[in-house]
């Protein structure tokens, strides 16, 4: 069965984003090998604002080859945004309403795994409905004092297993934990 993976970059204090939603402190070295996490993917959920910013984002015309790269990756996985507005849109599905049947039949298809992009308001609803089956964090060597925390507004305490730690040239150190079901 497909996993859902939260792969997601924090910095050492805790926060996804600035306070004015800037990620300009965000790292990624070779030695991240994201490309071998995109090859093992089929899947990825957005929220609508995250998917309405990123979804069909495309790069600078000017932008180097490994981000072209990049996106015409992003750009070849199914596509699914949880929204309470639904629309009609060729790249995507829309899913708002049943989230934990909707998660369920999509983790049940053939293929490779499902990255949990975001944003904040869908990593909250997928922590609290216990629908994340792997934490990829990659704590990044910068403290804001300010912006917006991962874990937030949290209704239970979340257990998790610590599976692998890898320490990259930059100093990011990617800690992945698996939940410990209630």
């Amino acid at each position: 069965m497909k996993k859902v993976v939260l792969d997601l970059a924090v910095t050492l204090d805790g926060f996804i984003e600035g306070p004015n939603g800037e990620t300009d402190w965000c790292i990624m070295d070779d030695d991240m090998n994201f490309d071998g996490f995109l090859d093992s993917i089929d899947t990825i959920f957005y929220g609508r604002v995250s998917y309405d910013a990123w979804g069909n984002y495309k790069p600078e015309d000017s932008a180097d080859a490994e981000e072209k790269k990049l996106w015409t990756s992003v750009h070849t996985k199914n596509k699914y945004v949880f929204s309470t507005q639904t629309k009609e849109n060729p790249q995507a599905v829309f899913i708002s309403s049943d989230i934990v049947e909707k998660v369920a039949e999509i983790k049940k298809q053939a293929g490779k795994d499902i990255w949990l992009y975001g944003g904040a308001s869908l990593i909250k609803t997928f922590i609290q409905l216990h629908l994340i089956d792997v934490y990829r964090i990659s704590v990044h060597p910068v403290a804001l004092g300010s912006g917006k925390p991962l874990f937030e507004n949290m209704k239970e305490r979340l257990e998790l297993k610590l599976i692998a730690t890898h320490t990259f040239q930059s100093g990011v150190v990617q800690l992945i934990y698996e939940p410990q079901r209630p």
